[in-house]
C-alpha cells in the first residue's frame, strides 16, 4: 500500500466536492479546480474526509495511488489558502514595474521584458525588486514563476540574476591570475 496514498485528504467545511464522469470538481472560496481521477484509482467520502483507494495491484494503479491522493490534497489546500511564490531581482539596476496587464521588468538587457498575466494567477509587485506570484492552482503558481525566473536565472560569480526569495546562490571563484616568478 502506498503511504501517500492510504492517508485520507481533510475536507474543511468551506469546500465543496463534486465527482463525475473520472472528474473531481473542488470548490472552495479563493476559486474551483479540476482534477482528474485515472482509471483504477476510486475515491470514498465520508465524514469530512476522503479516501482514495485502487481496484487492483497493477504496476500503473500502484503508482497513480500516491499522486492522486496529492493532486487532490494540493487542490483542497489551494482553494481554501491559495498557494503563492516570492521572486526576487538581485542586481543594479534590475527593477519591476506594473503596467496594466503586463509586469515590465528591466534587467539590464537592451530592451525592457514583458510578461502578461495568466488567468488564475495573480502577480504583485512589492517595492521594484520583489514580485509576488500568488493563486489556487499550486502547479500553475509554480509554472509563472519557473517562467519569470528563466528570464535571467541567477549567475554563479556575482549572484545577479531573478531567484525565489529562499533560493540559495552557491558563488563560484572567479579567474585568479598568476604571479610572475
Amino acid at each position: 500500500m502506498s503511504k501517500i496514498g492510504k492517508l485520507p485528504v481533510p475536507i474543511p467545511q468551506e469546500v465543496t466536492l463534486n465527482y463525475e464522469n473520472k472528474v473531481l470538481m473542488v470548490k472552495g472560496p479563493k476559486g474551483e479546480l479540476t482534477v482528474p481521477i485515472q482509471e483504477g484509482v476510486e475515491i470514498k467520502i465520508a465524514d469530512n474526509q476522503m479516501e482514495v483507494s485502487r481496484k487492483n495491484e497493477e504496476k500503473k494503479v500502484k503508482a497513480l495511488h500516491g499522486t492522486t491522493r496529492n493532486l487532490i490534497n494540493n487542490a483542497v489546500i489551494g482553494v481554501t489558502q491559495g498557494y503563492s511564490k516570492t521572486l526576487k531581482l538581485v542586481g543594479t539596476g534590475f527593477r519591476v514595474a506594473l503596467e496594466g496587464d503586463k509586469l515590465n521588468i528591466s534587467l539590464g538587457l537592451s530592451h525592457p521584458v514583458f510578461i502578461k498575466f495568466q488567468e488564475g494567477v495573480e502577480l504583485k509587485v512589492d517595492g521594484q525588486d520583489t514580485i509576488i506570484i500568488s493563486g489556487c492552482d499550486k502547479q500553475l503558481v509554480g509554472q509563472v514563476a519557473a517562467d519569470i525566473r528563466k528570464v535571467k536565472p541567477p549567475e554563479p560569480y556575482k549572484g545577479k540574476g531573478i531567484r525565489y526569495e529562499d533560493e540559495v546562490v552557491i558563488k563560484k571563484a572567479g579567474k585568479t591570475q598568476k604571479g610572475e616568478e
